[in-house]
């Protein structure tokens, strides 16, 4: 599946590939920021996250936060790549974002800080050396 393939059946409200784990999360956030600029990627991206989980009668499990710092360390993986890698190389070469529990993410943020109401509404920062 293309990125723009990717991008599409998501945002019709499906999951690319089937089912949506940590990993399509991964995926699918790699086929945004390799289709547009950092702040267009990650606004489309959002907002296409929380209709889909919002359609799925499950809305409270989207989370600014973990969305957002995976946003990041993707983007700046890729720039680190020279912004020339498909996604089963980057995937391979960035293996440990695609891990959820115990994850870059979960070892940047103190569990409070994770499990907190702000974290879930708005980005903050890392509060955990890694």
């Amino acid at each position: 599946m293309t990125d723009r393939e990717a991008i599409e059946v998501f945002e019709r409200g499906d999951a690319p590939g089937g089912e949506f784990h940590h990993a399509d999360h991964v995926r699918t956030a790699f086929a945004y920021l390799r289709e547009f600029r950092f702040a267009k990627a990650a606004e489309k991206f959002c907002d296409a996250l929380q209709r889909f989980a919002t359609a799925r009668g499950k809305p409270e499990l989207y989370h600014e936060t973990i969305t957002w710092a995976h946003l990041v360390l993707i983007r700046e993986r890729m720039a680190r790549a020279g912004h020339r890698q498909e996604w089963e190389e980057f995937a391979v070469e960035n293996a440990d974002l695609l891990v959820w529990r115990g994850g870059i993410v979960e070892r940047s943020y103190r569990a409070a800080t994770l499990t907190s109401a702000l974290a879930r509404e708005v980005f903050v920062l890392p509060d955990r050396a890694t």
